[in-house]
């Protein structure tokens, strides 16, 4: 029975729902639009196992159609329930390719009320492709989207995507659930490989890996060398040491494997076959690195689904200024502290390469209020951990270990952040330093201008030959409060350079 709607819908535009029926798991995603960014709010999963034999049969499996419906059922009830009228069900390989899969959908639309979209191969590769350029940018490389029957595979160069190749790949159209026989299972994975040849060989530098068996060979990763961050998103690994993990796994027993945090147990039996898969991969394609994508099909829905989302906006800049809205006084300030900085650093030598230091300083401008309205002995550690862990896309772990130190350094002043800090191992002494000084950059103009975008523009702030130069009309003199004036002494220190300031 389902439940009635409890309060109005949601803001047009605002709410958006995916559920995605896959072959192993069937999900719902609730996300929130903000200024253009996407955050996930509600995150459920059923693992229905509608793919299990159905290799053999042809047929999805009665267990996971019961299954399965059940979870639909639950699923449009919670959404009737918080008002989500922006709802959008996709299914995959297992739907897509079992004799019985237009009735399963037919009699899910009917109990559900809900409309199932059967994506094509074709499709549900480019719609994780644009997932991925959703939450990461720009990338030179290969998509691969590792479900439970298949495997897309799509060519990513800039933002375009294509060609995009379907192949019968996933564990369970590949592994016959008795003891494997490695050899025929590496042949099978090599064959299938062959027919995407045009999207894998001289594609660029890089494999961006999205599902959840590839999700838990990430986290077995990380477990193997101790990694100091705990999250998925933008993670990377050289083909060396996807080597050394994949072999590991293929060592190891399925109890042994669901033990390592971050592996879920049922994605523990097919870890080793989608370790080898990977391997297999990077080796064919001749990849220098894998960077692991928390978006993928889903995310690429509701970009697609959603005119008040525009995925060619540099996402980490979009969700650094929606998280910001929340605590800024001015919502124009972080924007206008960004512009107002950039004369001092943009002559300064890069620490990432000259356009990832201008976006990230960017980011942290306008998030130069986000521990407004935290307890004031705590922001420093709160907020910085806050950016640290936020579900920003566009940004590696370097450079969030980078962002968070300097949103420590804009409360905490040159207070060092604690040894555990994860910056200790991800940045290096002159990415630490510039950390420091756009930390004392982004205190001097919140302190100049109590966070108000009209009171900062009655200043400049320039950087001379030994000089930093603090510019202001005549008769603007007594805004510049002691405190103000120290924190410019402060940056000025920094940056070793001598602190002058200057009437017009």
């Amino acid at each position: 029975m389902r439940l009635r709607k409890s309060r109005p819908s949601s803001p047009a535009g605002r709410d958006i729902a995916v559920i995605d029926i896959g072959s192993n798991s069937v999900r719902l995603v609730q996300y929130r639009l903000e200024d253009g960014a996407l955050w996930p709010v509600f995150n459920e999963k059923t693992m229905a196992g509608l793919g299990k034999g159905a290799g053999a049969r042809g047929t999805l499996s009665p267990d996971g159609v019961k299954t399965a419906l059940v979870t639909l059922r639950r699923f449009a009830s919670l959404l009737d329930a918080k008002g989500v009228s922006h709802r959008h069900a996709v299914a995959t390989a297992a739907v897509r390719e079992c004799a019985d899969g237009p009735d399963f959908v037919a009699r899910a639309e009917a109990e559900t009320g809900l409309k199932i979209e059967v994506l094509s191969g074709e499709d549900e590769g480019r719609l994780s492709a644009l997932g991925v350029v959703a939450g990461i940018g720009a990338g030179s490389g290969v998509v691969g989207d590792l479900g439970g029957s298949s495997l897309e595979i799509a060519r990513l160069t800039g933002r375009e995507i294509g060609p995009v190749f379907s192949l019968p790949l996933g564990p369970l159209s590949v592994l016959n659930g008795d003891s494997e026989d490695s050899k025929r299972v590496r042949g099978e994975i090599d064959a299938g490989l062959d027919t995407a040849a045009g999207a894998l060989e001289g594609s660029g530098p890089d494999f961006y890996a999205v599902g959840g068996a590839w999700r838990s060979f990430a986290h077995l990763a990380m477990a193997l060398d101790r990694y100091p961050l705990t999250l998925l998103h933008q993670y990377a690994l050289s083909a060396q040491q996807v080597a050394r993990a994949a072999d590991f796994a293929m060592a190891q027993s399925e109890a042994s494997l669901a033990a390592t945090p971050g592996v879920s147990s049922k994605r523990a039996s097919t870890l080793p076959y989608a370790a080898q898969l990977l391997k297999r991969i990077v080796k064919r394609g001749k990849f220098k690195r894998v960077i692991f994508s928390a978006n993928g099909l889903r995310e690429g829905v509701a970009f697609s689904r959603s005119a008040a989302l525009e995925q060619r906006h540099d996402p980490l800049l979009a969700g650094a200024e929606a998280m910001a809205r929340h605590a800024a006084s001015d919502p124009e300030f972080g924007p206008a502290l960004a512009s107002w900085l950039e004369p001092v650093f943009a002559c300064s030598a890069p620490v990432f390469d000259d356009e990832r230091d201008h976006v990230l300083r960017g980011a942290a401008a306008r998030l130069a209020q986000l521990g407004a309205r935290m307890h004031p002995d705590h922001r420093a550690e709160l907020a910085a951990t806050e950016a640290l862990y936020a579900p920003f896309g566009g940004i590696s772990h370097p450079e969030r270990a980078f962002l968070a130190l300097a949103i420590h350094h804009r409360y905490a002043g040159k207070r060092p952040r604690p040894e555990e800090c994860p910056s200790r191992r991800l940045l290096d002494d002159a990415q630490e330093e510039a950390a420091l000084q756009l930390g004392y950059a982004i205190r001097l103009g919140t302190a100049l201008s109590g966070g108000s975008a009209g009171v900062l523009k009655l200043f400049t702030l320039a950087r001379t030959e030994g000089e930093l130069v603090l510019g202001m009309d005549k008769g603007r003199e007594d805004l510049v409060v002691e405190r103000a004036f120290s924190r410019f002494e402060n940056l000025a220190g920094v940056l070793g350079l001598k602190a002058v300031l200057e009437t017009r």
